[in-house]
């Protein structure tokens, strides 16, 4: 069986990617350290690599709790520490009482530096508190550049990993039946609205599965696949758990707000 035959046509560029990781790790007894990766990322490079007993595999996003995080793959024997992750996070300080700034503002903002995704990971909000975590190749970059957010003057200010903020986002486990797994069908039952109104969402270029915007109500969603909809949050297929006896498809799923 190809090792392709677990993921998605458009994910086989990534697995090659890992793919590449490992060899150079196991040739070179060296250590690999990746860019920030989404979830989605992290659990491919988790079925790839965690079976292997020559490499070791760890993630660090600044917390334990960050959803964005670097990935390290490295001999089994190598001692490792936070400090090689090379992640360094900063609170953002602008006028609170007077301007209020949300996490599309940041990204359009670091965006615009034309900073690549894949070098920072979580911006994190909480209450007027804002907090961003990049990688340290990039740190002093966005020191120099990063001065103003929407229309707010801003000062960036290391901060250490302990000064980080907490996250109020929890994941919730629930259970349901559908007739199939099209993404519109899914995403019904998930949020229990009707399937015209997931397809308007779908349409209107709100629904993205694993990072990507899907505007095809007929895609088919698979066990590990991440989706998220505007003003309803995230959600995960943790698994399809068998069908009923008319014929339903009983899933898990998580959802997270």
């Amino acid at each position: 069986m190809s090792i392709y035959e677990h993921f998605r046509n458009e994910e086989r560029a990534f697995v090659d990617q890992v793919l590449d990781w490992k060899q150079e790790v196991t040739v070179q007894y060296t250590y690999k350290l990746t860019d920030f990766l989404d979830p989605r990322q992290q659990d491919i490079l988790k079925i790839i690599i965690g079976k292997d007993e020559e490499i070791s595999l760890s993630f660090w996003g600044g917390t334990s709790y960050t959803e964005r995080k670097r990935a390290m793959l490295y001999p089994s024997y190598f001692e490792l520490s936070k400090n090689d992750f090379q992640v360094q996070a900063f609170e953002l300080r602008y006028p609170r009482k007077f301007i209020t700034l949300e996490h599309r503002d940041v990204l359009g903002s670091l965006m615009g530096l034309g900073m690549k995704r894949e070098k920072f990971g979580d911006i994190l909000i909480n209450e007027e508190i804002i907090q961003l975590i990049v990688a340290k190749e990039v740190a002093s970059f966005l020191d120099l550049n990063l001065q103003k957010v929407g229309q707010a003057k801003v000062k960036i200010v290391p901060i250490s990993d302990e000064d980080i903020v907490p996250t109020n986002e929890e994941w919730t486990e629930e259970s349901t039946t559908i007739s199939s797994l099209r993404l519109d069908t899914l995403l019904s039952g998930m949020y229990n609205i009707p399937r015209t109104k997931s397809s308007l969402y779908i349409e209107r270029g709100l629904v993205k599965v694993n990072w990507k915007l899907i505007e095809d109500g007929a895609f088919q969603v698979q066990e590990g696949d991440y989706l998220s909809v505007r003003g309803f949050g995230r959600s995960k297929l943790m698994s399809v758990a068998g069908s009923t006896k008319k014929g339903k498809i009983r899933i898990l799923f998580g959802r997270k707000k």
